[in-house]
Formats: C-alpha cells, sequence, structure tokens
C-alpha cells in the first residue's frame, strides 16, 4: 500500500545492451507477441480511422478555404473595377449628350468612342428604356407621368438619366425615370360613364 506513509520503491531497469562491467554484448527480453484475438490488433484499424477522418477534414477545409479566396477574389477584383467605372460615368454621359446634340466629331468623336469601348470591355452596360417595366431595385423614379390606359402595370414612361450597370448584374448607378402607372379602375369607370353621357 503507498501513501505519505509508504511511498512507492523506485525500481530501476537497466536496458544498456553492453554490460558495463564485462563490455560484452546482453540479451535482451523478448516482448511478448499480443495474441490474434487480444484487444491490441483492434486499435490500430480504430487510429487508422481515426486519422482517415482527420485527413478528409483537412481535405474538405482547405476546398472550402480555396473556395472562398477564390470568391474573395473575384469581389475584389470586381469593386475595383466598379470604382473605376463610377469614375467615368459622367464622361461617359456627356459622351452620350455630345451625340444626341450632333456635337461628337472630329477628335473628340475618337476619343469619346475610345472611352466607350474601354468601358464596355471591361463590363459596363447602358440599360433604361421607355417602355421597360418599372424595378424600384434598378430604376430610380424622379417623376410621375400621367396614367397610361394602354399599360396593365407601372412602366417607363421616360428616360431621364441613362442606368449603368456591370454585366454581373451589379448596379453601378440606377436610371432615373419618370413613371407612368396603369389607369385605376375607378378612373375607368369614370371614363365609361362620361362617354356614355356624352352619346
Amino acid at each position: 500500500m503507498t501513501g505519505p506513509d509508504n511511498p512507492e520503491p523506485i525500481v530501476v531497469t537497466d536496458k544498456r545492451r553492453l554490460d558495463p562491467d564485462t563490455g560484452e554484448l546482453r540479451q535482451l527480453p523478448v516482448e511478448p507477441t499480443p495474441e490474434p484475438g487480444s484487444a491490441e490488433p483492434q486499435a490500430i484499424p480504430d487510429r487508422e480511422a481515426e486519422l482517415l477522418a482527420d485527413l478528409q477534414r483537412i481535405t474538405a477545409e482547405y476546398a472550402n478555404y480555396r473556395k472562398r479566396v477564390d470568391r474573395d477574389r473575384v469581389l475584389v477584383v470586381e469593386s475595383a473595377v466598379a470604382g473605376v467605372l463610377e469614375s467615368l460615368l459622367p464622361l461617359l454621359d456627356s459622351v452620350e449628350l455630345a451625340r444626341q446634340h450632333g456635337d461628337l466629331e472630329g477628335a473628340f468623336k475618337g476619343v469619346g468612342e475610345g472611352l466607350e469601348q474601354v468601358a464596355e470591355k471591361l463590363g459596363l452596360e447602358r440599360y433604361g428604356d421607355k417602355g421597360d417595366v418599372f424595378d424600384p431595385a434598378v430604376h430610380h423614379a424622379l417623376v410621375h407621368a400621367p396614367e397610361d390606359p394602354d399599360v396593365t402595370e407601372t412602366v417607363v414612361a421616360e428616360v431621364l438619366q441613362p442606368g449603368w450597370r456591370l454585366t454581373s448584374g451589379r448596379v453601378l448607378r440606377p436610371a432615373g425615370v419618370a413613371v407612368s402607372d396603369p389607369v385605376s379602375p375607378a378612373a375607368q369607370e369614370e371614363q365609361a360613364s362620361q362617354g356614355s353621357s356624352q352619346e
């Protein structure tokens, strides 16, 4: 029995291969090999399964890390390109206004068209046309036009300032538009009653 009063005896085992007294090679005791049915061989497959599970987990974590890095890299490049293109939008608007007024001539024409080609190559596109269905995510309603009896939903009546977006769908500037609503049912009834009273 061990305890503070009866400490456990210290046992020293000499594992030197050469006998210090005679200098001759010692015969080391042979450790017994476990029997085939013992519990020791079971530990090896368990350890292999544990190592395989660790390897699979690390491989999955690395694959997720690479996907995240690639996705972040694409976002960083898109943000950098978007920043440059946003600063060019006023120039592109000026080129379009000059074209509409017939002032896009000579050297200015070459510079303006070159600027538009570079912007298009970087993935910039103009959008917003009369008659498009109004979408508050990509249109900015500046003016409310009179109701239109020919439409069934709110549409763009006129484009006051073109919108710009990347080909990826990211909106750099929403299109400034005048919108027109369909004629309300009450107004349709009123028009119908006025039409019948005039007859």
